[in-house]
Order: structure tokens, then C-alpha cells, then sequence
């Protein structure tokens, strides 16, 4: 087997990266080509993705590159955009952050009450998803909508402008909540009873699936929802763990045979998502790394300068359990000033109010940790299914601290990496699609053994247990979005 070499080209909601992954039959090797960061644009207040520019950034990527059998995009979920009957991009892309959905979900269930939606979809009722944006663009009567030929997931963009052919990726297409998973088809239901234009859609495609060409590179469908592609790449070939898919976002999980759309699974807002090989991916969307993104940002624009890894330390140096956050209330979801929305918050619910950069942080991350733990018990309680360990995936991994405090808040052992899992995951896929790997099972063993992977085992059992009750009392116990 002489290998091959692929480019996954994957796109995250605070930058972009052209990755390729050389294959030589046994192991893998992974290069950065092309770096860039994904700026979202404001302008007469509507906050917009910069696609044109996220495009350049692509073509420059790929042009570095040496010659390669495949390319494969994955990016965040959710996001869409719309095309004319020539094929041209009408306007920019509106950013899932935007106050468009505000109220949209009660004009939804108005016509499509929650309970249908779900058991149609399978998906929480997240404002982010699509479906709240495209019932603006219905509510407003919005013109693009009558110009739209055609619909395609923000990754099925680039797709189209790459290979030349329009498509929506299966992964992708069930973050939209606009995918019925059981019927195999778009939601058809629903768009006639929201009266979105159901002409628009096209054909859902599988992953593995080449699309088309690119200056003569095969073009193949990747698990093209970044993280279906970071489950990919899961270091395990065991059914005992749960996933923890670490960035802005935090998307913690269970990897399933079947789709869970129990009374109960709707009740605690848990979510079902389309996994490569028809797998499910039954899971919560947590706010992430987005606070302390924000807080840092904040920081700099004081003049006070910190990279990530500093964060870490300068957490690790502050006092325990302080004040608890929930971190997905509405208030933390915008950019802007997250220092004083955390101070606000402590002191509106009574809690000791952080001061300092380092109390903050240590507020974030035990949070986070916390908030993991409460989904974690939920997806248990609601799937039937035991989690032994936590495999934590993505750019967070390297986070070490926010990975012990989950072992602790879990009580579980936790294994972090592979840090570049989405980038590994799509690759993973492409190499299938060319024969070069026969299997899901055979592709995660060759990632155990290209992966450099740390363990952290549980420590401070009583005492997080402690905290964890006082978390559920003070902070879960007083939010009406998550008794469930």
C-alpha cells in the first residue's frame, strides 16, 4: 500500500485551517498548511459571516499545498446560505450570534408545536439552528427568500464552489433542525407549515461521497458538521465512553446505534445529530471556551495581554469554588464585556463576586466543569447507556486544567486528544472513500496508534461532589430552562 495524501480544510467558528494528513499505510502524519481567522462582520446591525474572505483563505490554503489525492471541508454547524437560480450567492451569510432569531421560537411552535418538531427532527430547540433563521426570513417576508434557488448548509458553500455541484451533507444537514432522520428526507412537514419554500432543498449525500473536482482533486463529503468529524476521530473502538468535543463550543455526547426521541430526552433539551457510518450522535450543546475567548478579548482591549495558556495558570493560582455560573443563560451567548456579565451574575444571585482576571477564569472553567457533569448525568439517565470515561477531542484538549476538573466534577477517567481531531476525523473519512482504510474501526486504530494522548484520572471525589450539589442547588435549581 503505497498511502495516500488528503487535504481536510476545516473551518471553526474563531478560525480556519488547510491541514493536509499524509497516509503511508500504517500511521499518519498531520501538517498545517494555511492558518487564518474567521471574523464575522457587522454592519446596520446584523452580525454576518465573511465567507468571500474564508473562500480566499481557502484557495491560498490549497495552492500551498503539494499534490494531494482528495480535499474534504468541514465547518460549524447550523449555518446556511442562500443561491439564485444562476448559482450566485445572495448575501452574506448571517452568523447564528445574530438577535434575528429573538422570539422566533414561539412563532414556530405557534404553527408546529415543540413536541412534533422533535419527534419529526430529533433536535433541541436551539435558536441557533436554521430553522430559526429561515422562519425570520418567512416572518419578515423576506425577498431572498423569493429569489432562492437553492439552499446549502454553510459547508455545502464551499462544497459547491469547489466542486461546482449543489448538495447538502448529511451531518450537516441534521444540525438544521429542518431534517426528519427517521423518514431519510428534509422535514417537508414543517416547511409547509412555516411556509419556507421546499423546492429549495437539494439532495442530502452521505459521507464518502466525492462530489466533484477541484483543479482536477477529487472532491469528497467529509462528516461535514466539524464535529461529526471530530467523533471520527474518537481514540476508542469501545462503546463504554462519551465525547467531549472542546472549542468555542462544548458539544458532550453519546455515540448510538439508534435515535433517542423519548418524552424524557425531549424534556431535558437533549439533541440527536447525524454521525458517519448512520450513526447518531445523541448530545448537548454547552456554551465552551467562547467565556473566556470573550474575557480575554476584553482583557486585551484594556491593555492587559493573556494567551490561552496563561489562562490556565492563572486559574490554577486562584481560590476554589468562589461562585458558580451557568454558562449557557442567555446573556453570556453575545459578544462583548463577559468579565462584568460574570460579576453581574454572582452578585444578582448572591454569590461572592470575583475580582480579579484569575478568580474569573477559575469561575468559567470549574463552571463549565460542572455544567458538563449535569448533562453527562442527564444523557445517562435518558439513553440507558454506561460512560466509563470521557474522551475529550479538539483544540480544548490541550486545556489540562479544564480536563482534570472534569475527571474530578465526573469522576471518571478522562483522555484528551487527539487535539486536531476534526482536522484527523475528515481526513479519516476521505481515506475511506479512496480504499486506502477499510472501516471506522480500522481508521481509529490507526489514530490511536499516530495520537499522542494524556490521561487524567479522577482526584477530590467528596469535595467536588459537595460542590456539585451546591451547583445543582444554586445555580441549576434557579433556572426554569434546565429542571428538566
Amino acid at each position: 500500500m503505497r498511502g495516500k495524501t488528503v487535504l481536510a480544510v476545516d473551518l471553526g467558528g474563531e478560525s480556519g485551517r488547510v491541514m493536509m494528513l499524509e497516509f503511508n499505510g500504517s500511521k499518519f502524519y498531520l501538517e498545517e498548511i494555511h492558518r487564518f481567522a474567521n471574523l464575522p462582520v457587522e454592519a446596520a446591525g446584523t452580525l454576518f459571516w465573511n465567507v468571500l474572505s474564508l473562500w480566499r483563505e481557502m484557495q491560498i490554503g490549497i495552492a500551498k499545498s503539494p499534490s494531494v489525492d482528495s480535499i474534504g471541508v468541514d465547518s460549524w454547524g447550523v449555518d446556511f446560505a442562500l443561491l439564485d437560480r444562476h448559482g450566485k450567492l445572495l448575501g452574506n451569510p448571517l452568523h447564528y450570534r445574530d438577535s434575528c432569531t429573538e422570539g422566533m421560537k414561539e412563532w414556530v411552535f405557534e404553527r408546529v408545536p415543540q413536541k412534533e418538531l422533535f419527534k419529526r427532527t430529533g433536535n433541541q430547540s436551539n435558536l441557533l439552528n436554521g430553522l430559526y433563521q429561515l422562519a425570520h426570513l418567512v416572518k419578515t417576508q423576506s425577498p431572498m427568500l423569493e429569489a432562492c434557488d437553492t439552499f446549502v448548509t454553510i459547508a455545502d458553500l464551499f462544497n459547491y464552489w469547489l466542486s461546482g455541484n449543489k448538495f447538502c451533507e448529511y451531518t450537516h444537514a441534521t444540525t438544521q433542525q429542518l431534517y426528519n432522520p427517521t423518514k431519510s428526507e428534509w422535514d417537508y412537514e414543517t416547511m409547509e407549515a412555516l411556509e419556507i419554500p421546499k423546492q429549495i432543498f437539494p439532495k442530502v449525500q452521505k459521507p464518502g461521497t466525492q462530489i466533484g473536482k477541484y483543479h482536477q482533486i477529487p472532491v469528497i463529503l467529509p462528516a461535514c458538521h466539524d464535529t461529526a468529524s471530530a467523533v471520527v476521530a474518537v481514540p476508542s473502538n469501545t462503546q463504554d465512553h462519551a465525547f467531549l468535543s472542546s472549542g468555542t463550543w462544548s458539544l458532550l455526547g453519546l455515540e448510538l446505534e439508534e435515535l433517542i426521541l423519548s418524552d424524557q430526552a425531549l424534556e431535558a433539551n437533549l439533541t440527536n445529530e447525524g454521525g458517519f457510518g448512520g450513526t447518531n450522535r445523541f448530545l448537548q450543546n454547552i456554551a465552551g471556551l467562547w467565556l473566556v475567548q470573550q474575557s480575554v478579548k476584553t482583557w486585551s482591549e484594556e491593555g492587559r495581554t493573556y494567551n490561552y495558556d496563561q489562562t490556565v495558570a492563572m486559574a490554577e493560582s486562584a481560590t476554589p469554588f468562589q461562585a458558580f455560573i451557568d454558562p449557557d443563560l442567555p446573556q453570556f451567548l453575545p459578544a462583548g464585556d463577559m468579565p462584568s456579565r460574570i460579576k453581574d451574575y454572582c452578585q444578582n444571585s448572591g454569590q461572592e463576586v470575583p475580582q480579579t482576571p484569575e478568580e474569573l477564569l477559575r469561575v468559567i472553567y470549574e463552571s463549565l466543569a460542572m455544567k458538563y457533569r449535569y448533562f453527562l448525568n442527564l444523557l445517562v439517565k435518558v439513553s440507558g447507556k454506561e460512560v466509563k470515561k470521557l474522551h475529550v477531542l479538539g483544540g480544548g484538549s490541550r486545556n489540562r486544567l479544564l480536563n482534570q476538573f472534569c475527571a474530578n466534577a465526573m469522576q471518571i477517567p478522562v483522555v484528551a486528544g487527539p487535539t486536531e481531531a476534526t482536522s484527523i476525523g475528515n481526513a479519516m473519512v476521505q481515506l475511506i472513500a479512496l480504499g486506502e482504510i477499510g472501516n471506522l474501526q480500522e481508521a481509529r486504530e490507526i489514530i490511536v496508534g499516530s495520537s499522542a494522548l494524556d490521561y487524567f484520572e479522577p482526584q477530590q471525589g467528596e469535595l467536588w461532589n459537595e460542590q456539585f450539589e451546591r451547583y445543582q442547588k444554586e445555580i441549576i435549581g434557579k433556572n426554569e430552562s434546565f429542571k428538566a
